[in-house]
């Protein structure tokens, strides 16, 4: 199994930028795909993004398109969510996830894999 955990979050202003990571450890071998979904109180976990590890193959929410970029760093297991332009609305905890297969997917049953998730406040 992978182990999921993402240092980072945090609270930040209306407009500015902020850098998630998930580090990967344990048996990362067959966890091509990996994403972040979001969950704000009172909402269900929703999708933000998601990238196929081995050929780059990414998937935006509507939401996010433009104004975050999904990355990995495959020499150190990790993965990292650039978001720009941040919003009220952009308020949640952040989980990263693994899923074994191939294509991205935005459907969250399909992976298997979770972070324990992290804060991002986003005050006006």
């Amino acid at each position: 199994q992978v182990r999921l955990v993402e240092p980072g979050g945090g609270l930040v202003q209306t407009g500015d930028s902020l850098r998630l990571s998930c580090l990967a450890s344990g048996r990362t071998f067959g966890w091509n795909v990996m994403g972040w979904f979001r969950q704000a109180p009172g909402k269900e976990r929703e999708f933000v993004a998601c990238i196929n590890t081995s050929g780059g193959t990414t998937l935006y929410a509507d939401s996010v398109k433009g104004r975050c970029t999904i990355s990995t760093d495959n020499a150190k297991n990790t993965m990292y969510l650039q978001m720009n332009s941040l919003k009220v609305e952009d308020t949640a905890v952040y989980y990263c996830a693994a899923a074994k297969r191939f294509s991205p997917t935005a459907v969250v049953d399909l992976y298997d894999s979770w972070g324990q998730g992290t804060q991002v406040t986003v005050s006006s």
